[in-house]
């Protein structure tokens, strides 16, 4: 009796091309965009029922992790932002619009909405 060929697994197959690690590295940044999720409703929890957010918040490793999770979400958004002329077609008068223009566009409204809320976030009251 004879058994099946099973190749050995390539756990590091993405490390060879750029491009896959580049993609690796964006689909598991998604993990620190779920912890920015929770993260925001444990602040809000706490605010609506009357406690002191600060208490988690303030704690050494939750602020590396959200130091950590802003760096992991940036290269999240502007990577993602960066496909997008990969997935969006549009075309103006038979032409198509190039792919620095649907990334510009992006970005552009990514900085605005951010300047929004850092002023609503950051002024004084």
């Amino acid at each position: 009796m004879t058994t099946a060929y099973r190749p050995r697994r390539d756990y590091g197959w993405f490390l060879r091309n750029r491009n896959y690690a580049v993609f690796v590295a964006r689909e598991l940044t998604s993990v620190f965009v779920a912890w920015a999720i929770v993260f925001l409703m444990v602040v809000v929890d706490a605010v609506l029922n009357g406690g002191d957010p600060a208490a988690f918040a303030g704690r050494p490793w939750v602020i590396a992790l959200n130091v950590l999770t802003l760096a992991a979400t940036a290269f999240h958004a502007v990577t993602f932002l960066n496909l997008a002329p990969k997935a969006t077609v549009i075309r103006l008068d038979g032409y198509r619009i190039p792919d620095w223009m649907i990334q510009g566009g992006n970005h552009s409204a990514w900085l605005l909405v951010s300047a929004v809320v850092a002023y609503f976030v950051l002024r004084s009251p």
